[in-house]
């Protein structure tokens, strides 16, 4: 059985500057991959490469049965077709948690996590909300659907911020230093949620410097470094590095927490 992502020679430029060089990974239904590495190392171009928030310059994901192979010509405008199609494929495989909440200032909780599935899956309204509520009491927000966002601490925010991605029920929740926004006393609410979740065998694909954190639920740590993967492997990774830019780099993140 193929794996449920694929991603082979991920490149990425910005302004001539190298920031992807070819990244190669795997990972399995059900599995939690954790992407370390200094600020700029392209691990969260990587994660935004996967749903296309960024489009790469060459290389192909692959999620489930949507494949979009970015260094293929797109020479006219049915290709172009083509390629939007094959996009929005990918997307829908996809949700994701992003460093601040981006939740709607305007729509209460349910209304943030009823928006998608009705505007853009078309399900019908009573459904999301029914499956909405069973997200929040999942997350450890029952009873706060009418709250606004304003009315909501940091970790609360983040909170509903990954009940809104699970409402579009994707197959991988990508997620990009979903605490680095927050107090230090809100960091653990939000990681007993992701803990939990990928204890329920959702699929995670996780950028995050909480190296302890990363210990307990990863199934494979990949360490980027200047835009490669420099060491990759199980939670091994992160108690016996191998790689010396690797054990720099724990040593020091470690000694800041």
């Amino acid at each position: 059985m193929s794996a449920l992502v694929e991603v082979q020679g991920l490149t990425k430029a910005f302004d001539g500057t190298p920031v992807l060089q070819g990244v190669d990974f795997t990972a399995e239904r059900g599995s939690t991959t954790v992407l370390l590495g200094p600020s700029g190392s392209g691990k969260t171009t990587v994660l935004r490469s996967l749903d296309v928030l960024e489009t790469p310059d060459s290389g192909v994901v692959r999620i489930g049965d949507s494949r979009v192979d970015f260094g293929e010509p797109v020479p006219d405008r049915a290709a172009r077709a083509r390629r939007r199609h094959d996009v929005r494929a990918l997307r829908s495989h996809t949700g994701t948690v992003f460093q601040a909440h981006h939740l709607f200032p305007h729509k209460t909780v349910l209304g943030n996590l009823v928006e998608g599935p009705v505007q853009v899956q078309g399900r019908p309204q009573g459904e999301a909300e029914t499956a909405a509520r069973a997200l929040l009491e999942q997350v450890g927000l029952a009873g706060r659907e009418d709250a606004l966002p304003s009315q909501l601490s940091g970790g609360q925010q983040q909170r509903v911020g990954i009940a809104r991605a699970l409402a579009l029920e994707p197959e991988v929740l990508l997620l990009d230093e979903p605490t680095s926004a927050l107090d230090p006393e809100l960091v653990g609410e939000v990681l007993a949620v992701v803990r939990d979740l990928a204890q329920r065998g959702q699929t995670l694909v996780i950028v995050t410097h909480e190296v302890r954190f990363a210990r307990d639920v990863a199934d494979q740590v990949l360490f980027l470094d200047g835009g490669v993967v420099a060491e990759r492997g199980g939670p091994e990774v992160l108690t016996d590095p191998q790689h010396e830019r690797t054990q720099r780099f724990l040593a020091r993140v470690l000694e800041e927490r």
